[in-house]
């Protein structure tokens, strides 16, 4: 399982579900810490709410939503005031549990009335949320997208997004939501782990049809109806841009607490599965993100009453195997390494090993595709010792000229990466961080969170580092006094902690943090919008921190 001894550092691990399968001190790792507690559903919506709360106009693609069971009061009021001054309103709404995947769980309601109050709301928290009625249809077919997102750094943010993706269709045909077929999952739900046990469930040979195609597949229908093709890849982009710029500050306090600043550790980057719903009107609505999704390229067949075989998905393997060979592209470790590679390990000239959890090993062959294929002993990680690849092209670039005039000596090897297509990863961060770096504005307050955290590897800011942060930004007088900010403190740490927010640490997290940090604004600066009065007061810590911090320096020189 460790062709190269456990003891010899690797260049690539390959971890199956999170950054904690091993304890990794160096190399890449292809998961990030912390990233499946952030994309949670209630995480998420906690996120994407208080983005909602700075700017909800740039956040309006992801629907309304209410966490269970704290914010059931809440959910009963809006809804009765929403109904009271609109009597025409007959919303529906969906309900999810929070650590449910693959549709588990899933039902649909049309009243607040209707949330199944057993224990199990209890026990199992979940995320309420506008249903979408008027979802796109395809042949009378709802469906969802599956895109596929590299977040390959955190620190600088570096993001890629796939050209293609699946799209993942119901086998029954979409009416809008009565009491009659709220219970229908064939028709409202999109997951392909439940529709795959319809009777209507079509298994194709072609990209272009079945009940899981290519996303190309559809723009293309889509762009001969004259849709505006473009516009609508631009609102996607944005939506993935916008997403991870709202999970990225949970995300850094992960990343602080696994791996220290200014101590050796492994760098990490991670393939997201971003599930969006196009309305009628082509516009792109975020469903969930998923920290791992199935990279699997075959499918189960059934021969002969429960006797099932794994056979190829084409649909499958002609956007995964694409993801997974230009992430390692992306990620090729320093070119040096092949040198050494090449003079220990000639027969694996252009190949790369991985070992992955469960039941697959990939050969990558840098000429040709990647090649799963079944193991009997599978390994917990993936090790990659083998030859680097040259600089792979971005997309826009051509593959080099590979004429007569500027080719390699007849005899030279041909260069691994000439013979790969293009990157089918788009850049699109920090391509494009100029038209979204005002949204960063958490991330800010983020950076003050854990400037105070004070012990490594702590999540929770502790009451005396949170009165430092006072202290040092200036931030008590005559009006807001050190006793007001224990004070605040208290409560606020202490709600968060009673919805059940990592009770291992005591302290405060970063939401209640971001909540403090809120009513500080609106307190210092009352006239402003919301997003005015926490841009002013993060740029009014900085500058005293940044005056403190010069201080210090000139102390240190005296």
């Amino acid at each position: 399982q460790f062709p190269f001894g456990r003891r010899l550092p690797c260049d690539i691990y390959w971890h199956g579900v999170s950054f904690h399968d091993n304890n990794i001190f160096s190399g890449q790792v292809n998961k990030f810490p912390g990233m499946m507690e952030t994309v949670r559903k209630i995480t998420l919506s906690r996120a994407m709410r208080t983005m909602q709360d700075l700017f909800p106009l740039e956040y309006n693609f992801y629907p309304r939503s209410w966490i269970l069971p704290e914010e059931l009061p809440l959910f009963v009021a809006e809804v009765r005031m929403m109904k009271d001054s609109n009597p025409s309103w007959k919303p529906t709404f969906i309900v999810k549990p929070d650590g449910g995947c693959q549709g588990d769980g899933i039902y649909l309601i049309k009243d607040p009335s209707d949330i199944r109050l057993t224990g199990s709301i209890q026990s199992r928290p979940a995320v309420v949320q506008e249903y979408i009625c008027k979802p796109l249809l395809v042949d009378k077919l709802k469906f969802d997208i599956r895109l596929y997102v590299l977040l390959k750094s955190l620190e600088p943010l570096e993001i890629y997004i796939a050209k293609d993706g699946l799209s993942r269709f119901c086998t029954e045909p979409y009416q809008e939501p009565t009491l009659k077929n709220l219970h229908q999952v064939f028709m409202h739900l999109t997951n392909y782990s439940l529709n795959i046990h319809s009777g209507n469930f079509i298994h194709s040979d072609s990209v272009n049809t079945g009940s899981k195609r290519t996303f190309s597949s559809i723009l293309c229908r889509l762009s001969s109806r004259g849709a505006d093709v473009k516009k609508l890849w631009s609102d996607i982009i944005s939506l993935v841009i916008k997403t991870i710029i709202a999970l990225t500050p949970e995300l850094k306090v992960y990343y602080q607490s696994d791996i220290p600043a200014g101590k050796p550790g492994p760098t990490c980057f991670q393939i997201l599965g971003f599930d969006i719903l196009l309305m009628k009107n082509l516009k792109p609505m975020l469903l969930e993100v998923n920290a791992n999704p199935s990279m699997r390229i075959e499918h189960e067949q059934e021969l002969s009453p429960g006797v099932f075989e794994n056979v190829p998905s084409p649909v499958d393997e002609e956007v995964k195997v694409a993801v997974i060979r230009d992430t390692l592209r992306l990620v090729d470790p320093q070119k040096k390494k092949r040198r050494d590679t090449h003079l220990i390990f000639p027969h694996l000239h252009g190949v790369l090993i991985f070992f992955f959890p469960p039941s697959y090993h990939v050969m990558y062959n840098t000429e040709k595709k990647v090649k799963l294929n079944k193991i009997t002993n599978p390994s917990a990680i993936l090790c990659c010792r083998c030859q680097s690849l040259e600089r792979a092209p971005e997309a826009s670039e051509e593959l080099p000229d590979a004429g007569p005039a500027a080719g390699p000596e007849p005899d030279a090897p041909k260069s691994p990466e000439a013979a790969l297509p293009s990157l089918c990863l788009k850049q699109v961060f920090p391509k494009y961080a100029k038209q979204f770096s005002y949204l960063r504005l958490v991330d800010r307050v983020a950076a003050l969170f854990i400037r105070f955290l004070g012990v490594k590897g702590t999540t929770k800011l502790g009451p005396t580092g949170f009165r430092t942060f006072i202290r040092n930004c200036k931030l008590s007088n005559s009006n807001f006094s050190m006793a007001a900010v224990d004070i605040l403190y208290i409560d606020i740490t202490r709600r968060w902690n009673s919805m059940g927010i990592d009770h291992k640490e005591p302290g405060m997290c970063l939401q209640a943090f971001v909540e403090a940090f809120f009513c500080l604004a609106q307190k210092k600066y009352k006239s402003l919008p919301l997003h005015e009065q926490v841009a002013s007061l993060v740029e009014f810590c900085e500058c005293h921190l940044a005056a403190l911090h010069g201080k210090r320096l000139l102390w240190g020189c005296g």
